[in-house]
């Protein structure tokens, strides 16, 4: 699985095809948008019944990812769980599976709108943001530069649909990681507002990088 690498405020990273960021410098595997028990959510507010599979699907997606880079530390740029109760309830496969993963390497869990503070019983532990050198690392995109998630920005190419990685001036946004998460176009005036121009990178089979045009 091919990835696209960049340089972004100093730092040299990769977009990696599955969704991931990849700091190599520094061992850091970075995602967002995980929301790790959304069916559970979803089903305890009277929402659609979906298939309980998600967790699973989105953590053997991670495990690919750090069988291959070995990162020291993931770093989870908020919304790694659908809601704190979502935390709470995990699947004990997903819950055994997660704490696999964190296994011998730090793990950080920055604060999004959906589960603001401290889960309980979880590996790793839990911050507002952080910085990786001069940037900041957060759940919804501020006084750049930072890199946050939030959005689940996507792009449609040759007809479909897929999750993207945004790369503007002052903002690096990283698209959904977790299963079951839909996506805001690239070109929404949301989006527009806050990468203006820059490169898209379509997510895949393989990291595909297209310029997004001044508008």
């Amino acid at each position: 699985m091919s990835g696209y690498a960049f340089d972004f405020h100093g730092l040299r990273l990769e977009a990696r095809a599955s969704g991931a960021l990849w700091w190599a410098d520094g061992g850091w595997l970075i995602v967002a948008d995980l929301h790790l028990g959304k069916s559970e959510r979803l089903a305890r507010r009277g929402g659609p019944l979906l298939p309980p599979y998600e967790g699973l699907a989105t953590l053997e997606r991670l495990a690919a990812e750090i069988a291959v880079l070995q990162p020291q530390r993931v770093v989870s740029l908020g919304d790694g769980f659908d809601d704190l109760a979502a935390a709470e309830a995990l699947d004990p496969l997903v819950a055994a599976s997660l704490a696999r993963l964190a296994q011998g390497r730090g793990w950080l869990w920055i604060a999004g709108n959906h589960d603001p503070g401290a889960p309980s019983g979880i590996p790793g532990r839990v911050a507002d943001s952080a910085t990786l050198r001069r940037v900041a690392l957060r759940h919804e995109p501020a006084e750049g530069p930072d890199i946050a998630g939030h959005f689940h920005p996507a792009v449609r190419l040759a007809g479909e649909r897929r999750r993207a990685f945004l790369i503007g001036r002052d903002h690096l946004l990283l698209p959904a990681f977790g299963a079951y998460t839909g996506g805001l176009m690239h070109d929404d005036p949301a989006l527009r507002a806050l990468v203006p121009q820059g490169l898209a990178v379509a997510c895949g089979a393989r990291a595909i990088a297209m310029p997004l045009a001044r508008r």
